[in-house]
């Protein structure tokens, strides 16, 4: 007897060992097909998943290649492998399970799992052992993830199914298995859903239910909606209420019949709409991942969770950046992308719809939009309808607020228009919530910026071209990192809950009319995102080494200056942080430097005293763009040393009167997000850290500069300096007005540009957005908002005794051969 129980488990052994001799031999060549793109990149931080604890994963379909793609991303993550057992109540159980099984090759029909049974055998354990605590950790196991055009043949044969055949996903994998994302998500405690009410039987049978709705949304956010067939498009628009009504319209103006309105709004759509190709994503990505780590050191992600979980639960997403360079297009696509989301369709100006780049953008999603859409109703109401039309049918889109890309690279005063499109269209009812999330995009190099120069001081701006593309391409070479950190969404409805008062019933019956408050509130709006891009800058290696060698009179400093600076600075600012949503570089201080040097973009030299480090011959210039890019963060940490600086002695209530003075016209100019009261605790935490890392000293009430001697006084010092180039503009423009007395905006302006640019020529200004109007006229807007000046009936601007104290307070701010050169003026 024992020697046939012996047999008998000799053969099962044997069996099993055949069994898993077999399945490797047959997914040894699987392997080879698959490539796994895990999300999120960091689960324990993102996710809360504690690999300490025992964990199990659930997924929706029972499948070999399923499983292979969860082996190889939880080999990468650190996580238990899916095919080995799990322990606890001292025996071995299965770690992976499933919700359903594949389809099978004659039918549909897809059949259930055992998995109730399991999870309710699991309750029943957690009854008798209060103390057991597993966590569930569902996968949502994506292949090709987006969604396609209604398809037929081999097509269709490759199109996504909830729980494929096996036949299906040999084709699926074989074609789209290096399109594959594994997305996790937050685990599931089993201790915590053995608590609730109810029978084992009846928890369980919840559980499923919960997973089954998790794993459909998980599918929508990373598959998006069906693409729409270029005849339905046509339908959809020409049919609008607001498109015919301008047909209607052009027809009398210009005496031109049904047909040829109808066919000129057809031009329009063609123009405007964009043609997403599924393929032309899939084949972008692989080149565009080549080229990143071609030109590119590391992409950095921050704050990707937030979209991920809008996705999740159904949002409508709509991504606003800030807009440094053409390469956002392609950056931020490609971080959407490979964070497991669907791509959006873009907004892009017409001026980028040229040969050959211009069909590949719209099969990329761009969709196309004139700079001005003023006296051409019909255009109007296309393109506004066809926005909509991308919100109804749950597309998410990218436009840029600040209409075109940044010259100085600080943030540009946005442009509404799309805004108030986007708030209209909310207006009409669009059966989901709708969030915009304000993105902050920053480099280490961006390809455009001489160029950017050269219009600044006035050359004109190149039109797009196939060379400019080949040029471009030929020079994508060392450019440091990228930044992508995503900002605090804001969900529309709340928006206008908090900031319109009864807007559901001031809405007018015609959904096409303007209410009253949606100019103030779009207003708002775009004051909102643009505080929230800029809450979320990422600082970087080469802004931070500009900031400081920008701020040396000799633009040169020694390595280990400047080392001791950054290190004082990132103390500061991981110490007391500006945001919640902003980002410090993630290694030491002196990789940071030695990756920076690397980019070529600073001088080096040395001799026997040690290593020294400067702007290049003409590239100062240049630098105080990416300065531009951080120069917010560093706005009240330097205003509170050059108070302390020009003073050489004083105290707390003297730098926070300075801070409450100067603070509105920084929050206008910067788009920064303190209110005056946020900003005065802010300073007051700045101070307190400060004096602990010895950049201020205090002696019973008084605040000092730290000695000369001391090793923190150089950092002290670079700080004083950082903004010293605003307050001389601030001092310009305040000295046309005194001298004026009354003044039209325009020659305000005017006069403030020429003596802006003679004290640049006079005392070498590096930056030319010195004297740039728009900077200017920027400053003026910020002085009439806070009623620092008086508006005349005649439209002209008046000197005040407000404006007098102010003038007064900056000049003691501004350098002293300055303040004297514009006494004289």
């Amino acid at each position: 007897m024992l020697l046939l129980r012996g047999i008998g488990s000799y053969q099962e052994d044997y069996m099993s060992s055949v069994r898993a001799f077999v399945r490797k031999i047959v997914t040894s060549p699987i392997r080879w097909l698959i490539s796994v793109n895990s999300v999120p990149a960091n689960i324990e931080a993102e996710l809360g998943i504690d690999k300490k604890k025992p964990i199990m994963y659930l997924l929706q379909t029972e499948s070999i290649t399923d499983l292979l793609a969860l082996q190889k991303s939880t080999a990468g993550l650190g996580l238990p492998d899916p095919t080995s057992p799990i322990e606890f109540l001292n025996s071995e159980h299965k770690r992976c399970y499933f919700l359903s099984r594949p389809q099978s090759l004659l039918s549909r029909k897809v059949k259930k799992t055992t998995i109730e049974d399991v999870f309710t055998n699991m309750f029943h354990l957690h009854r008798e052992n209060p103390e057991l605590d597993l966590q569930v950790v569902p996968v949502f196991i994506s292949w090709g993830r987006a969604a396609s055009k209604k398809s037929t043949g081999f097509a269709q044969l490759l199109a996504d199914r909830a729980s494929p055949s096996w036949l299906r996903k040999l084709f699926i994998v074989l074609f789209l298995g290096r399109d594959n994302v594994v997305s996790y998500s937050k685990a599931v405690s089993t201790k915590q859903m053995g608590q609730l009410h109810g029978s084992n039987q009846q928890i369980s049978h919840k559980l499923v239910r919960v997973a089954r709705t998790h794993f459909q949304r998980k599918r929508q956010a990373l598959s998006g909606p069906t693409l729409l067939e270029r005849s339905t498009l046509y339908n959809s628009l020409l049919g609008s209420e607001s498109v015919k009504q301008a047909m209607l319209e052009d027809m009398r103006q210009k005496n031109i019949s049904s047909q040829e309105a109808k066919k000129l709004a057809i031009e329009y759509i063609d123009e405007i709409a964009a043609d997403y190709r599924v393929g032309l994503i899939r084949i972008g990505e692989r080149i565009l991942g080549r080229i990143w780590n071609k030109i590119y050191n590391g992409i950095h992600v921050g704050h990707a969770y937030r979209v991920r979980e809008l996705a999740q639960n159904g949002h409508e997403i709509i991504y606003v950046p800030c807009h440094r360079s053409h390469m956002d297009y392609l950056l931020l696509t490609y971080v959407i992308h490979h964070e497991g989301l669907v791509t959006p369709h873009i907004a892009a100006g017409i001026n980028l719809n040229f040969w050959p780049v211009g069909k590949i953008f719209r099969r990329c999603g761009a969709f196309f939009l004139r700079r001005s859409f003023a006296g051409n109703k019909l255009y109007t109401a296309t393109f506004r309808e066809y926005l909509e039309l991308l919100f109804n049918k749950g597309y998410s889109v990218k436009y840029y607020p600040e209409g075109g890309r940044s010259r100085t690279g600080r943030l540009l005063p946005p442009k509404t228009g799309m805004l108030a499109m986007t708030l209209q269209a909310a207006l009409k009812g669009i059966n989901r919530p709708v969030s915009i999330v304000p993105v902050y995009i920053g480099y280490e190099h961006v390809m455009e910026v001489k160029s950017y120069q050269k219009e600044l001081k006035g050359k004109t701006k190149k039109k797009e071209s196939p060379t400019q593309i080949f040029s471009a391409i030929r020079k994508l070479k060392n450019y440091g990192h990228g930044f992508v950190n995503f900002g605090e969404p804001l969900q529309i409805n709340q928006f206008l809950d908090k900031h319109v008062e009864n807007w559901r019933e001031t809405t007018p019956d015609d959904p096409d009319k303007k209410p009253t408050w949606l100019t103030p509130a779009v207003n708002t709006l775009a004051d909102t995102i643009m505080t929230r891009i800029n809450r979320a800058a990422a600082l970087n290696g080469t802004a931070l080494v500009a900031l400081c060698l920008l701020s040396s009179k000799t633009q040169i400093m020694s390595r280990s200056e400047l080392t001791t600076a950054l290190k004082d600075y990132l103390l500061l600012l991981s110490k007391v942080p500006f945001s919640s949503d902003f980002t410090l570089p993630e290694v030491e201080v002196e990789e940071l430097i030695t990756n920076t040097l690397a980019l070529n973009r600073f001088e080096q030299s040395e001799d026997e005293y040690g290593k020294m480090i400067a702007t290049k011959d003409n590239n100062a210039v240049l630098l105080t763009y990416y300065r531009n890019n951080i120069l917010h963060v560093f706005a009240l940490p330097s205003l509170i040393m050059a108070v302390v600086f020009s003073a050489r002695k004083t105290d707390k209530a003297a730098v926070l009167d300075m801070v409450s003075k100067l603070y509105p016209l920084l929050k206008r100019e910067f788009f920064m997000h303190y209110s005056l009261e946020q900003a005065l605790e802010h300073a007051e935490a700045l101070i307190v850290q400060m004096t602990e890392q010895g950049l201020l000293m205090k002696t019973g009430d008084e605040l000092t500069s730290p000695s000369a001697s001391d090793d923190t006084f150089h950092s002290a010092w670079l700080l004083s300096r950082a903004m010293q180039e605003t307050w001389q503009r601030y001092a310009v423009v305040l000295r046309v007005l005194e001298k004026e007395k009354t003044v039209a905006r325009s020659n305000l302006e005017k006069q403030s540009c020429v003596i802006a640019e003679r004290l640049s020529t006079l005392f070498g200004m590096s930056s030319p957005e010195f004297y740039d109007k728009n900077v200017l006229g920027s400053f003026v807007y910020a002085l009439r908002e806070n009623n620092l000046l008086k508006n005349l009936d005649s439209g002209s601007l008046e000197f005040s005794e407000d404006s007098l104290v102010l003038k007064k307070a900056i000049m003691e701010l501004v350098w002293p051969e300055i303040a004297q050169h514009l006494d004289k003026i």
